[in-house]
């Protein structure tokens, strides 16, 4: 297929707000995808690049080429060179880079050296979402939309399904299935303003502490065990701590999902940056387990043996999970079987106060009735944290004055619109340490697009945990609030940009507050 196929189709879903017609426009695309050209396309689709990074920066995407005069790159020559180009390393890397991105875009169209500076640059604003991908993808297979949206949850990537559906149709569907040994996307959960509101709007439930680690889902099969973060990467071998404990629980095949955080000696837990660094350490893996030793702790359990427990509700979950996990390895919770008794909501809210003393960060409430939904923001799961934060994007930094000369310091924050694209929701210079300043710098300078000596605009790739005191109308952003007294918390660097959180959340903070 020719990288003028895909950019054309990128334009026309640009183009409409109808939903239907983006649909057939990429169903029309897919019926012409070769299988194998199948996991580029959607992900070029879908704004992003298979290679995530490719070192390339804005100074050399605001170079101009000569177009082609006729169409002649291929998907897939296209991914090659990307390839090539994020392969580079060493001494003289940004010009080697420089002349491959000049020969690739000296193929292009003016069309395709559009599409792909907007791939590059992480600017590309089409709307096709992975939801209309999934829907556009089901028309063009002849497959029902929801078995190829749960194949997508279980298989963990939507160009694995397309790419086995186009080329075999829908009897694929049945190869994407939970397995021990195959990551699954995490269930997520939507936030709730206090503890009362959560438990008016699940009835039953369960309150769990919120611990303040990083996610893991640990796949056991006998003495193998394997180790996925949220966004399915594989660290098996950077926590060997949690594979001894996966190994002694009381069961010889299982998927869990859990959190592994560090922990002091009185119990407590240690800054997440702390957790965050150990996990991300690929040197001296013994040293820094005997240095810094993170525990696992488990909250649900998605497989047993042969059997896959998704759709079971989360006590029956439970209580398989405490039949195969010893309890220092299991969250802690208070089961609210009647949350409208008195009793029972006072003793809620004395585990939630006893939670915050204990210096994790919230509860998370899980209705009792619920399935697991993989890959899914679930109703039924209600994250509730003392204060507001939400988790949003850098669109750009400004240049520091003072003692931050030198540095990008005033971040300005973005949450994700329904299309993909950010809505800024203002800025925001607080909470940022030296150390901070510094590894922000680097980071956002790596990513940049331009920088006119004030504002560095960033493709949006880095999440930053931002509290708040409340929202407050403002005419000079496109939501009409910014958050009041903004500060940074931390950088989210196990989350991406597209589990930020969104305008719908923050419009209903603001229906909450009144704002």
């Amino acid at each position: 297929m020719l990288l003028a196929a895909v950019a054309r189709t990128s334009r026309q879903v640009a183009a409409t707000s109808s939903r239907s017609e983006k649909t057939a426009a990429l169903a029309g695309l897919f019926r012409r995808t070769e299988p194998a050209e199948a996991p580029v396309v959607i992900t070029y689709l879908s704004g992003r690049l298979p290679q995530r990074r490719t070192g390339v920066g804005w100074s050399t995407l605001r170079e101009r080429y000569e177009p082609a005069a006729e169409p002649r790159l291929t998907v897939l020559e296209v991914h090659h060179a990307l390839d090539r180009i994020a392969a580079v390393s060493g001494t003289g890397a940004a010009a080697v880079r420089k002349r491959l991105v000049g020969e690739l875009m000296s193929a292009a169209t003016e069309d395709e050296q559009r599409f792909l500076l907007g791939l590059l640059g992480g600017e590309l604003r089409q709307g096709a979402l992975e939801a209309l991908a999934v829907e556009g993808l089901a028309a063009a297979a002849g497959a029902p939309p929801a078995e190829v949206r749960r194949a997508v949850m279980l298989g963990g990537s939507l160009g694995a399904v397309a790419e086995a559906l186009l080329g075999r149709g829908s009897e694929a569907l049945a190869d994407f299935r939970l397995e021990v040994g195959r990551p699954v996307l995490p269930m997520l959960a939507q936030s709730a303003k206090d503890l009362d509101e959560a438990m008016d709007r699940l009835g039953p439930c369960a309150v769990e502490e919120k611990l303040d680690g990083i996610r893991v889902q640990v796949h056991r099969d006998g003495d193998d065990v394997r180790i996925y973060t949220r966004t399915l990467d594989e660290i098996t071998e950077r926590l060997p701590e949690v594979v001894a404990a996966a190994r002694e629980l009381a069961v010889q095949r299982a998927v869990l999902d859990g959190e592994v955080i560090s922990l002091d000696a009185e119990g407590r837990p240690r800054p997440f940056q702390e957790t965050s660094a150990r996990v991300g350490s690929r040197l001296d893996v013994a040293g820094a387990s005997a240095a810094l030793p993170l525990s696992p702790v488990f909250f649900d359990l998605l497989a047993v043996d042969d059997r896959d427990l998704l759709a079971l509700p989360a006590r029956e979950r439970h209580g398989e999970l405490a039949r195969v996990t010893p309890e220092p390895r299991r969250v802690r919770r208070l089961v609210a079987e009647d949350p409208e008794d008195p009793e029972t909501r006072r003793a809620a809210r004395e585990f939630a106060a006893d939670v915050l003393a204990r210096g994790h960060e919230g509860v998370l409430v899980k209705g009792l009735e619920s399935a697991y939904g993989a890959g899914r923001r679930g109703a039924s799961w209600l994250k509730v944290k003392p204060v507001h934060t939400l988790d949003l994007v850098v669109l750009a930094a400004e240049w520091g004055h003072g003692r931050r000369t030198g540095k990008l310091s005033n971040l300005h924050l973005g949450a994700r619109r329904p299309d993909g694209t950010f809505a800024m929701l203002g800025k925001t210079f607080k909470g940022l340490t030296d150390a901070l300043l510094s590894w922000q710098t680097e980071a956002l300078l790596a990513i940049a697009v331009s920088d006119d000596g004030w504002v560095v605009r960033v493709r949006p790739e880095l999440v930053v945990e931002v509290a708040f005191d409340g929202l407050q109308r403002s005419s000079r952003y496109p939501m009409g609030v910014t958050l009041r007294f903004a500060r940074v918390l931390r950088y989210r660097e196990d989350k991406p940009a597209d589990q930020a959180d969104t305008v719908e959340t923050v419009l209903a903070l603001r229906r909450d507050s009144g704002s």
